[in-house]
């Protein structure tokens, strides 16, 4: 009798602490959520015209672009790799294509611009998964060299705003349904699909697998070739969608677009939980990431901090979300070797 009632006890305490590890893992998984209620309350105090429905609104539609190019930094981070060209993606292609809805072929229709400023941007992802994955070059280099390419050729490009773009080509940056940003209800959705594809698609888990272990996934049959290749042309093409959505709240085409997101693309994606080694995180975790540093922004130009030091204030931001995500893994790797 106390044998089996030791047994028993053994049993259930061996449930207990796998629920609690899991309990904690999942906390661990979703520290953004929290983080961006308690952030949100602290802003809202002390700055009460933070919570305010009109700001609420434009901080969401200010960083709608942003949010385009950080999802597809986060699928290059989830298949274990990284992309240090999205922002400057989002630039050239928004200038190419302006270029020639407005100089070069000024006849072009609106949705074709749309067709075009996605397509270049998936030829760039293209270019970057086949130099990573058949030629052998090391992602750092090969996205660092795409970056100074189309940096400088932005500059080449064009020293000032184009504008005179067709209204088609501007709604999905800039048009509304309703009171609603057209842009704001574009990413939710985005995110969501992305979210549930990466959960239940088969493609999807493929790029988890790669990015947590590249030689298990070989061997157990996934083309880890063609997953990072997908995923750099959908990192391309979701940069050009950042370019688009620039462009259409903006109202013209300035070389400035995109210049200086990359770093906050790493920080929304890190801050949002996913790995900077790669197989773990969620995109729904990184829009959290996204919303957070719109906060953070926001609730300094209302204090009225000036724009140099929200800069400094940002890489504060990221520091400590770096910091808070190094202190995570540690947690989570102790957690898993003790049970």
């Amino acid at each position: 009798m106390s044998t089996g009632s030791n047994a028993l006890q053994g049993g259930l305490r061996r449930i207990l602490d796998v629920d609690r590890t899991e309990a904690i893992l999942f906390a661990l998984d979703n520290m953004i959520w929290p983080i961006l209620l308690v952030a949100s309350i602290v802003f809202a105090t002390v700055v009460p015209v933070f919570s305010s429905p009109g700001n609420i609104r434009a901080m969401l539609f200010g960083t709608a672009a942003l949010s385009a190019i950080v999802l597809g930094e986060s699928l290059c981070l989830l298949s274990g790799h990284f992309d240090l060209s999205v922002g400057a993606t989002a630039g050239f292609t928004a200038i190419l294509t302006a270029l020639v809805l407005t100089e070069w072929l000024p006849g072009l229709s609106g949705p074709t611009g749309i067709a075009l400023i996605l397509s270049v941007g998936a030829l760039i992802g293209l270019i970057n998964g086949v130099s990573i994955t058949y030629i052998g070059v090391n992602p750092f280099l090969q996205t660092l060299a795409m970056l100074m390419i189309l940096s400088g050729s932005i500059k080449l490009l064009s020293t000032a705003a184009l504008t005179g773009l067709p209204e088609v080509y501007l709604y999905p940056g800039g048009g509304q349904i309703g009171s609603i940003p057209f842009a704001i209800i574009l990413m939710a959705v985005l995110y969501a699909a992305f979210g549930v594809w990466l959960k239940y698609s088969a493609f999807g888990r493929a790029i988890y697998a790669v990015g947590g272990n590249k030689h298990a996934a070989m061997e157990s049959g996934i083309n880890t070739t063609r997953v990072v290749i997908l995923v750099y042309v959908l990192s391309g093409v979701l940069s050009a969608l950042g370019g688009l959505l620039y462009t259409g709240f903006l109202g013209v085409a300035p070389p400035t677009i995109g210049q200086n997101d990359v770093f906050p693309a790493f920080a929304a994606a890190v801050i949002g939980g996913v790995s900077l080694f790669g197989g773990r995180g969620h995109v729904v975790g990184a829009a959290g990431g996204v919303i957070l540093l719109a906060a953070v922004e926001s609730a300094l130009v209302l204090s009225g901090v000036e724009a140099t030091a929200v800069d400094v204030i940002n890489g504060v931001v990221l520091l400590v979300a770096i910091i808070v995500y190094t202190m995570e893994e540690r947690i989570r790797q102790r957690l898993i070797t003790k049970s």
